[in-house]
């Protein structure tokens, strides 16, 4: 099993526009009256959702709810089986961004990967990996082929951060000149593995267990002969 699009993004994730508020990086997609676009630059808690408009591709957009619930940090062991090919990967610290994206707008936009990239501690943006196979701990999946109006996508992205750097936040931001919306917050650590002594303890309550019910067993088929 191997990983791919782990590339080391040397993106930065500042805008370079000039503190545009527009909430709209296009006017070719029609917004419902009843949805309000996110302000470009919104900085949200982890929870909070965000409307905002998305073409992959001219002439195809709509417009996304999007809300990064929660992200945990991974480990190293929860790739095991999996081919970590160069130092970048192997020398990343890993999370998992839980995530919901709904299609709120008029438009189709399946087939096409969560726009959000991670962003680490030195504001450069961190793409998603990309898995050839599933990945348990993290299931990821594109956008549906058919993604049109009301469907709905919860999905988990994985994210390397470089020479065991920290992830500061999750980022929405279609084009360069767009300010990105970010959400952050607390990042759940993993739960610690067990301690070898409790460990031990629970295999022999276990075997103690079974050996009083194989006994009481014997006994019962005992008293019905």
């Amino acid at each position: 099993m191997a990983l791919t699009g782990c590339s080391s993004g040397k993106k930065d994730a500042s805008s370079s526009s000039s503190g545009s508020a527009s909430p709209s990086p296009s006017s070719t997609v029609k917004v419902p009256s009843t949805v309000k676009l996110t302000d470009q630059g919104s900085k949200l808690s982890y929870g909070a959702p965000a409307n905002v408009i998305y073409e992959p591709s001219q002439g195809r957009g709509s417009v996304l709810r999007l809300v990064v619930r929660k992200v945990q940090q991974g480990s190293l062991k929860d790739f095991s089986g999996f081919i970590l090919d160069d130092a970048y990967k192997r020398r990343a610290n890993y999370y998992y961004a839980s995530v919901v994206v709904k299609n709120v707008g008029e438009g189709n936009v399946g087939g096409v990967p969560v726009p959000l990239w991670g962003v680490n501690e030195s504001n450069v943006l961190l793409p998603p990996v990309n898995f050839t196979t599933n990945f348990a701990k993290c299931p990821s999946k594109p956008l549906p082929h058919n993604f049109g109006p009301g469907s709905a996508l919860v999905t988990c992205l994985v994210y390397l951060a470089p020479n065991h750097g920290r992830l500061q936040g999750v980022s929405y931001r279609p084009s360069q000149e767009f300010n990105p919306i970010t959400w952050s917050g607390t990042i759940e650590k993993p739960p610690p593995p067990p301690k070898k002594k409790a460990a031990k303890k629970h295999a022999a309550k276990k075997k103690a267990a079974k050996k009083e019910a194989a006994k009481k067993k014997a006994a019962k088929k005992k008293q019905g002969q």
